[in-house]
């Protein structure tokens, strides 16, 4: 039997479904994500499209250290705030692997040491952020600096694909997810905790997320030039 959460979820996204299922994705896997609330693999497309290419172009370091920041304020907030783990689990998995992203972003642009030496900063301030060592005030001015980071860290993006005139190695899997994932969230979120700031931070996300969709779909048969190598 469904929870209450899940038919929230399910009645939100059911316009959706028809549209991600018969383009994007398995209907096993729409309901790993929206319904069953599996985030872990969310962001695995664009980890493997990377993998693959062994190219990270057209994505900006920048855009996703703010997004990191944003991912990061919403986990500790909740972690002090003593949440459910269903309402905040997405946002460790999402940590984990938008850390692999800026590693593997210095990786092919032949900076491996900054990759490593930005893995081993950025868990090292997760730990004392998550520690008592850091005041809630702290933690909740980190929480409010979402909005600004997630909307300055997908203008930075969106500014790159303009410049470029394409999207890159950027994953349209993995954007529609994070898009139709944070509309959900925005529901899920009211029911489960009521938190205004949380709920804003997913409103604003949503629209973030939706401008970065629109360029996906606007550049979509555009593919990044090939370079010439010198002779």
């Amino acid at each position: 039997m469904a929870t209450s959460e899940q038919a929230v979820s399910s009645s939100f996204m059911e316009p959706f479904k028809d549209i991600l299922v018969n383009y994007l994705m398995p209907e096993k896997c729409y309901d790993e994500f929206f319904l069953n609330f599996n985030f872990l693999h969310v962001k695995m497309p664009q980890i493997l499209k990377l993998l693959a290419a062994k190219s990270a172009e057209g994505l900006s370091f920048q855009s996703v250290m703010l997004e990191l920041l944003a991912i990061t304020g919403t986990m500790t907030y909740s972690i002090a705030k003593r949440f459910p783990f269903s309402a905040w689990g997405e946002a460790l998995f999402l940590m984990l692997q938008t850390v692999t992203i800026g590693f593997l972003i210095q990786h092919y642009k032949g900076s491996t040491s900054k990759g490593l030496a930005f893995l081993v900063i950025y868990f090292g301030l997760v730990a004392v952020l998550t520690s008592p060592l850091t005041p809630m005030s702290v933690v909740t001015i980190m929480q409010a600096s979402n909005m600004p980071a997630i909307v300055f860290g997908r203008l930075i993006q969106a500014g790159t694909n303009y410049r470029n005139g394409h999207t890159g190695q950027l994953s349209a899997i993995s954007v529609f997810l994070l898009f139709a994932g944070s509309l959900a969230r925005i529901f899920t979120t009211l029911q489960e905790t009521g938190d205004s700031l949380m709920i804003l931070s997913y409103i604003i996300s949503s629209c973030c997320n939706f401008l970065i969709a629109a360029q996906i779909l606007y550049y979509w048969n555009v593919r990044p030039a090939v370079k010439k190598k010198a002779e």
